[in-house]
């Protein structure tokens, strides 16, 4: 199965996993719709909407690049709009866009705890809510939520409750998604990467250099993602991957391509003990 003419919405695709996925896909000669805030260069975070949607176009894809607060309903709702007036409808979400804050219950702040759980779990549910009359006509229709499997026992849940119930929601919201829409054939799946992947994410909060060189590239995460969206979606529905998983099922046995500094001992990513 291949993802030509199939057309991605893709939340946070401005840069770092977001747009890998929307590179992939593009490769196959799809449509992406690049949501995201970034419209004027950041000093501290690569790329805006609009040097993504050219990478898209360069990589054999057509973009739209559509400014989107997915804190917004409304902008949410003229992002899907926009992006079926150009493309005819939405095949596929991809719920990317994160805001991570770490710490324990005295260091997350209310102000950081409601734009974590703005971006994570309602941008979630709002952004698929707004596709849904688009992806109900679809073929295959995919919704694909980069959040991680739920492991209550997990040391990340006392270490970062607030990050832990934003992650975990989205998680939740996925997985009912899989049950609610089934019988529609629409998939919902979730998706997290084995190892800290480098990205601004990572390198402004999670460690600088260092961690950068422990991580691997975004690209694995995108390839994992386009082995479940070219899946059947009527099969492949109700599952929290792990990247390096999927692609092992796929018969990759040597991820070395994949690391930032090959050589280097992997950090595995929060969530995965």
């Amino acid at each position: 199965m291949s993802l030509a003419g199939k057309t991605l919405f893709i939340t946070g695709a401005s840069r770092g996993i977001g747009l890998a996925i929307g590179l992939r896909a593009a490769r196959d000669g799809a449509n992406v719709v690049v949501a995201a805030k970034t419209v004027e260069p950041h000093p501290k975070l690569p790329g805006t909407i609009h040097t993504a949607a050219a990478e898209i176009e360069a990589a054999g894809g057509k973009a739209l690049a559509v400014q989107c607060d997915v804190r917004s309903e409304e902008e949410i709702a003229r992002a899907v709009a926009a992006a079926a007036e150009r493309f005819g409808g939405i095949d596929i979400v991809v719920n990317n866009a994160s805001a991570i804050r770490l710490g324990g219950t005295a260091q997350v702040d209310a102000k950081a705890f409601d734009l974590m759980t703005a971006i994570g779990p309602r941008a979630t549910y709002l952004v698929t809510r707004a596709a849904l009359p688009h992806l109900e006509k679809a073929a295959n229709a995919h919704i694909l939520t980069l959040s991680p499997p739920i492991a209550l026992r997990s040391k990340w849940v006392a270490g970062a409750p607030a990050y832990t119930f934003k992650k975990y929601g989205m998680t939740l919201l996925t997985l009912a998604f899989a049950a609610e829409f089934r019988e529609r054939g629409i998939a919902a799946n979730a998706l997290w990467p084995k190892t800290t992947i480098a990205t601004a994410a990572v390198q402004n909060l999670l460690g600088g250099d260092a961690v950068i060189r422990a991580s691997r590239k975004p690209e694995i995460v995108a390839d994992a993602a386009y082995a479940i969206l070219t899946r059947d979606a009527r099969s492949c529905t109700g599952n929290t991957f792990i990247d390096e998983e999927i692609l092992r099922e796929l018969g990759t046995t040597d991820f070395g391509g994949y690391a930032v500094d090959p050589g280097t001992p992997l950090r595995d990513d929060i969530f995965v003990d």
